[in-house]
């Protein structure tokens, strides 16, 4: 620094001769600081110390190169007479880069009061800024400027506001600098139809995505993104096969929107050729997209290929070997699940939070009841991960399912933190499974003051209570789902054909097939009674859900999608369904002798897990 402070005596020269040109010009060689004031030291002597453009490039590679020095272009700021507005917006873009937004906003103010006038550059950054730090005042005093200095038609500033107003949750805003905008780039609407999509506005920003002249890959995945995360998995769908027949690429972003799109509605035959794409294009398989499809195939029930993807990755990170463990346990191979983690361990990959979720779940799921003991207690001694809620759900749910239901309590009472409706749930799942009514009824209670608007809850206190008889109480639980205007969860199962996704809910006749499907339901109970069937008509009576309310129980939706299975697919082809709620025990019981009649394997993924059904029996072991 003091070398610096001596050579600022030196004379400054405002109008550098053209012979300094090709050094000033040289400094863009520079890789390190040490040569970076080298150079500095020789703009210097040669009487550069006032020029801007001299010392407006010392200040580029200090600011905004990785290997610069922030404070250093600071320093050589404060010696210039007269820095202008590159300079400004250059230290302006470094505070920015150093996560330093308060003071971009500070300097962007000292800029106008030096009166140095702002350009098309300088407004992305200090819009961004105001953005990152959500500063709306601030903004909105920007946006004034934008249009005061005469950039009211320039795209990147407008497009910059409309991404504030967005991120300040200011879509009328938003939406009123779109419209004003002369000329609106493809940037514009998709940063537009993307703040909709963010606040849950699907069809608004469908609206606007049919209006856009012209999109690219970007505005494409925006809009499925959108369909996606609001499980309107069926709309993606339809969105991606215009956008192939419209020759769009697919890149790696729209790959992994469809992927999961693929997982919400069980489509493996779609996931398959969705990988295929990215194999056979060149797309790159990083971690993320990686692990997606070893996602994709775990929840489409197909778990042998997606070890097989996991096997074949040269580097897994922390987030796919979470992943292939996560898809072992919902598949109900503990074993398998425990010993990935070992060789994860072997391979010194270190464990976070999720991987213990995932390891307790496969425990859950499987019953280990002294192995979910021991990983819980090695979580926080061996690997210094104290227990979050979701580790002790798991450790309830396993407890509580085998039983152990003082222990449990036990566990409750002991955590750290209050128990959350999750962690509840899982207790009083367990009350329902063992018919622990007394305790039931009181975490029941808890669990709805919780959650009043979650219908599961209020089915599982109510079928505790028909249990045991007590139907006013039963009648109580139904008429409080009413007063809180709680609407129960229609259940419906999906089974994917040639690349189409068929949905059937409970006694619906809407498919154009419905007179055989009914038919073939009608053949497999026939069939399934000669060895031992009979219906539960328990259920008939217990159970509050829609399709187990509303009844026969021969027409629940995963048996007319087993039947249409059957109907549409070669002797010996597995069957695969996905069904948005637990299965009943009655469709349990009737998949396994379906499975050993006709000779097929049915795997169904409920709301909970997945079933292997084979040769009469089911791979939960009739433990879910």
């Amino acid at each position: 620094m003091a070398s610096l402070v001596l050579l600022q005596f030196t004379s400054p020269s405002l109008n550098p001769p053209k012979t300094h040109q090709p050094t000033i010009q040289n400094i863009e060689s520079c890789s390190t600081m040490a040569e970076l004031k080298q150079f500095h030291s020789k703009f210097i002597r040669h009487g550069l110390s006032s020029d801007n453009d001299a010392m407006g490039r010392v200040i580029k590679f200090c600011a905004v190169s990785e290997l610069g020095d922030l404070n250093y272009a600071l320093q050589v700021f404060d010696r210039i007479p007269q820095p202008d507005t590159f300079i400004y917006n250059t230290l302006i873009k470094g505070y920015l880069q150093a996560h330093l937004i308060d003071k971009c906003i500070l300097f962007y103010s000292r800029m106008l009061e030096e009166l140095v006038e702002p350009n098309s550059f300088t407004f992305p950054l200090v819009v961004k800024a105001c953005c990152v730090s959500n500063a709306i005042e601030e903004g909105k005093l920007v946006h004034a400027h934008v249009l005061k200095f005469g950039f009211g038609e320039d795209r990147f500033s407008q497009n910059n506001l409309i991404n504030m107003y967005v991120s300040f949750e200011y879509l009328d805003e938003a939406r009123r600098v779109f419209e004003k905008m002369v000329q609106r780039d493809v940037v514009a609407w998709t940063t537009l139809i993307n703040g909709y999509s963010r606040f849950g506005l699907v069809d608004e920003a469908y609206k606007l995505f049919e209006m856009m002249p012209e999109r690219n890959s970007v505005s494409w995945n925006v809009m499925i993104t959108a369909f996606v995360k609001s499980n309107r998995f069926q709309e993606a769908f339809v969105l991606f096969n215009r956008m192939r027949l419209e020759k769009v690429e697919l890149d790696k972003f729209v790959a992994a929107s469809m992927l999961s799109a693929c997982i919400g509605l069980g489509a493996l035959e779609q996931g398959k050729w969705i990988h295929g794409y990215i194999e056979n294009s060149g797309i790159e398989l990083d971690s993320k997209l990686a692990t997606t499809i070893i996602d994709m195939y775990c929840k489409c029930g197909c778990v042998e290929k997606a070890f097989d993807v996991f096997n074949g990755l040269s580097h897994k990170g922390i987030s796919t070997w979470n992943c292939m463990i996560g898809g072992l346990a919902m598949h109900g191979k503990g074993e398998a699940a425990i010993e990935l983690f070992h060789e994860m361990e072997r391979e010194m990959v270190s464990s976070d939070p999720i991987t213990f979720v995932n390891l307790l779940s496969a425990c859950s799921h499987t019953g280990l009841i002294e192995k979910g003991r021991h990983y819980f207690k090695q979580m926080r001694e061996a690997h210094k991960i104290e227990p979050r809620m979701e580790h002790f759900g798991c450790m309830v749910d396993l407890l509580g399912r085998s039983g152990l239901l003082t222990e449990a309590k036990q566990l409750m009472d002991e955590m750290p933190m209050s128990p959350d409706a999750g962690v509840l749930g899982a207790f009083l799942g367990a009350c329902n499974i063992h018919g622990e009514v007394e305790l039931g009824e009181q975490i029941g209670k808890k669990v709805i003051e919780l959650e009043p608007h979650n219908s599961g809850r209020y089915v599982l206190l109510a079928n505790l209570y028909a249990k045991v008889g007590r139907w006013d109480d039963v009648a109580k639980v139904r008429k409080l789902m009413n007063d809180q205007g709680v609407k129960k969860s229609p259940g419906f199962s999906m089974i994917e054909l040639d690349g189409v996704v068929h949905e059937f809910v409970a006694e619906s006749k809407g498919h154009p097939q419905a007179k055989e499907i009914y038919a073939k339901v009608d053949e497999m109970l026939e069939c399934i009674r000669c060895i031992g069937y009979k219906p539960d008509t328990d259920i008939v009576l217990h159970d509050i859900e829609d399709e187990e309310k509303e009844n026969p129980l021969s027409y629940h939706s995963e048996k007319l999608a087993i039947a249409f299975g059957l109907l549409k697919t070669k002797p010996g082809a597995t069957i695969r369904i996905t069904k948005n709620l637990r299965v009943c025990r009655d469709c349990h019981f009737a998949s396994k002798l379906i499975s050993k009649i006709f000779d097929r394997e049915i795997i169904v993924r409920d709301r909970n897990r997945f079933h292997h059904f084979s040769k009469g029996s089911c791979s939960c072991k009739d433990y879910w």
